[in-house]
């Protein structure tokens, strides 16, 4: 037996269809029942549930309790960056789904990566931080500069809370749609936060989908330097 981490139990549990299923669901960020994540699979609740025990059990789900019911959520952010990038790999790939329609471009216009904005929109608003000396590389990973400091508190993101958090203020996270970086940590979730709560955009009801109302969207662009629609 060969030394170090045990990638093929990891990769053995996400290889599983339904269960590849039940984890791309849970990529919204949402917390879901085991009978709600059976329809996302395609299975009974009683074969849900003891996938879910599986995945529980190898590390990339928690189980959640309220009331009567039992949610399931990712276990955590390096989870969602894992599954981002394999279905980049599956895309480059080639490997996608028969069926195609209308959600699928939403998907790659504006969607939820687990807590922050992903598709073009995403990858967009990283390059237009980094074209704008708001952000800059630093080995393998984005930092504030101080312009990016004061556009973020302009824009009402409260910096000293997130820093005062264990999780990465900035973050690569690798679109699968874009094939290019699109920002995730704390920052990442704040300003998507703080577009929902301007009303700029909002999140399409069991689904990814991040849909921007048209002055949602010009004023998005505007603010954060992208070029007009």
């Amino acid at each position: 037996m060969k030394d170090g981490p045990d990638i093929a139990r990891i990769a053995a549990l996400i290889g599983d269809p339904a269960r590849a299923n039940m984890l791309t669901a849970l990529m919204s960020g949402k917390a879901l029942t085991a009978t709600e994540l059976a329809g996302e699979a395609g299975v009974t609740p009683a074969t849900a549930s003891t996938h879910l025990a599986k995945l529980e059990q190898g590390g990339l789900l928690v189980i959640k309790k309220q009331g009567r019911h039992r949610y399931a959520a990712l276990a955590g952010p390096e989870v969602a960056n894992v599954l981002e990038v394999l279905m980049g790999l599956a895309a480059g790939a080639g490997h996608l789904r028969a069926r195609t329609g209308p959600r699928d471009a939403a998907l790659r216009k504006a969607r939820v990566c687990y807590n922050h904005l992903a598709g073009d929109l995403g990858t967009q608003l990283f390059d237009a931080l980094l074209a704008g000396d708001l952000l800059r590389r630093n080995g393998d990973q984005p930092v504030l500069t101080p312009d990016g400091e004061t556009l973020l508190r302009e824009f009402g993101i409260d910096l000293v809370s997130l820093s005062q958090t264990r999780a990465p203020l900035c973050r690569e996270c690798l679109d699968w749609s874009e094939r290019r970086a699109h920002l995730a940590g704390s920052i990442g979730r704040a300003l998507l936060s703080r577009i929902e709560e301007l009303g700029w955009a909002r999140r399409q009801k069991d689904s990814r989908v991040i849909r921007f109302s048209p002055e949602g969207e010009r004023a998005f662009r505007a603010r954060f330097g992208l070029s007009a629609a």
